[in-house]
């Protein structure tokens, strides 16, 4: 009997080996193509940020940028102007491999949009980036359904760690965001060897470079301190909610006024132009980090959060390409550092704090906000990290930035008959009720 259980076991750990073997090449190339392509990405975001904020003028040309976007999408792109959920469809849904034409598109798209003065991401764009190459693969070597499933979460897990640097997070991300409350734990190993290969290749170029923030001050952990940061935590997840109820409401808002595609963001480019003009500033455009640095060390405006989540949720209903979750940053860190005023938290831990919250509850990724929060600022303020993305993800709603997100586990028991319904079946069927 006892044989019998060591040949069985061998053959099952031999299996396993084949499977290590197996995604550790397919995950190398998928590092090595989507963290070269993030190097690129990123060098080209910080020139064109660089040359705007130089050149001011430009943005008076925002209009035409979108224009240019809102034709290439039209008529080249019409297959892939979804994003990333176009990734999440593919994924629950498989239909047919993502056409590769989504990595270009969305990165020249994204490029222009921050040269000329829109307020966006980048991690749309990453994820786009990683999600296309990877689904190549499914080709490339025959996947099956389930393989493939894998192989996008390791495209998505690749793009987000590269243009972070944050390869935990990343790979963490990619697992939470598919499902609602789910894991694929069989996906765990390829989605953490794409992030740290994909990672790697990005920083081996050493053409680009990943912005440092730091937690300077964190508090003892007592009962009140607790109490301060789920309070906080209910306030950015209703921040994170705002954000997405925007998002759809501006995209809503411009397909439904504006029937030709091309000319939402021409339209959207134009608005956007004359309130730079009249404004005075160009804090709000493009990443923000400046300011998002500064909200862990001064005093910032009580209005900075409102603006961005104002300026980047219509950026991106209007047709510009890009990400949210750096402006989630700026918003959750520029109103961590507001909160100060009556919650008696260090100002950089309320930043912090703020900086991943509303993410996770914008995403529905508490771990992986966790995690990233861990990694960015340090373990020390690690409890009260998870306590602020674990809460703001509750209070975020069943809502979110990807509407193709499926709920697999209901945030609370009292909408047990949301399970399985997508954000955006959420949405309709609560607005018929």
């Amino acid at each position: 009997m006892n044989t019998i259980k060591k040949f069985f076991l061998s053959f099952e750990q031999s299996f396993s080996l084949l499977f290590l073997l197996k995604w550790t090449f397919i995950c190398l190339l998928i590092g090595v193509l989507t963290g070269s392509t993030s190097a690129v990405f990123l060098w080209s975001l910080e020139w064109a940020t660089n040359y705007r904020e130089a050149n001011l003028w430009i943005v008076a040309l925002l209009p035409i940028a979108g224009l240019i976007i809102g034709l290439s999408y039209h008529y080249y792109g019409e297959s892939v102007v979804k994003g990333n959920n176009l990734l999440l469809e593919e994924y629950h849904t498989p239909k047919k491999v993502i056409p590769f034409k989504m990595a270009p598109l969305v990165f020249l798209g994204t490029i222009l949009t921050h040269l000329f003065g829109g307020s966006a991401g980048r991690e749309g764009t990453a994820v786009q980036v990683g999600g296309a190459i990877a689904d190549q693969f499914t080709k490339v070597f025959k996947l099956s359904d389930a393989n493939r499933k894998i192989v996008l979460i390791a495209g998505i897990s690749a793009g987000f760690a590269s243009v972070f640097g944050t390869p935990l997070a990343g790979a963490i991300f990619a697992l939470e965001v598919m499902v609602i409350g789910r894991i694929k734990f069989d996906a765990i190993l390829p989605s953490f060897l794409a992030a740290i290969f994909a990672n790697y290749f990005c920083d081996v170029w050493q053409i680009s470079h990943h912005t440092h923030y730091s937690i300077s001050t964190v508090v003892a952990l007592t009962p009140a301190t607790v109490l301060w940061a789920v309070l906080a935590g209910i306030i950015f997840g209703l921040a994170s909610l705002l954000f997405s109820k925007s998002t759809h409401f501006w995209g809503n808002t411009f397909k439904k006024l504006i029937k030709y595609p091309p000319l939402r963001p021409v339209i959207g480019g134009i608005i956007l132009a004359i309130t730079w003009y009249l404004i005075g500033t160009t804090k709000y455009m493009g990443l923000g980090v400046p300011t998002i640095v500064d909200a862990f060390n001064i005093d910032l405006n009580s209005y900075d959060f409102i603006l961005k989540l104002l300026f980047t949720s219509f950026t991106l209903g209007a047709g510009f390409k890009g990400g949210e979750v750096t402006p989630l940053f700026f918003i959750g860190a520029t109103l961590g550092n507001v909160l100060i005023w009556f919650i008696p938290l260090p100002m950089p831990l309320l930043a912090g704090m703020g900086f991943v919250a509303v993410f996770a509850g914008a995403t529905n990724t508490p771990i992986a906000c966790t995690i990233m929060g861990i990694e960015l600022f340090g373990i020390e303020s690690g409890i009260f990290i998870a306590l602020a993305c674990i809460t703001s993800y509750l209070f975020s709603g069943h809502s979110g930035i990807y509407s193709a997100q499926i709920i697999g586990s209901p945030k609370h028991v009292f909408y047990n008959n949301e399970k399985g319904l997508t954000l955006t079946d959420v949405d309709n069927k609560r607005s018929k009720n």
